[in-house]
């Protein structure tokens, strides 16, 4: 299990376009082979500072999500509304109750 962090922030002015773009594709992210849980969250005291966290089979799943047209899609029209560069991580669990 894959478990896929992404922070981003974007210009104030924009976050509404990126909710709308968001809510336009979440659906069909979730739907995806291999995916087993999308959440978006928002910083509480930047609002303008969003991260999806979102559960993934495996490697594979994540790398055909990424090379599908679905998030060269979702992708182009959500980096042009940032104000700072994108950070992701991969990660996996180590100890959970």
């Amino acid at each position: 299990m894959i478990h896929r962090i992404v922070k981003m922030e974007f210009d104030p002015s924009k976050v509404e376009e990126f909710l709308s773009n968001f809510e336009e594709n979440k659906s069909k992210i979730r739907a995806f082979a291999g995916c087993y849980k999308l959440k978006l969250l928002q910083d509480k005291h930047n609002t303008n500072i969003f991260f999806t966290y979102s559960d993934w089979v495996d490697s594979e799943s994540l790398e055909n999500y990424r090379n599908s047209e679905l998030f060269k899609g979702v992708w182009a029209k959500t980096k042009v509304l940032f104000n700072a560069k994108p950070v992701a991580w991969s990660t996996k669990i180590v100890d959970s109750e």
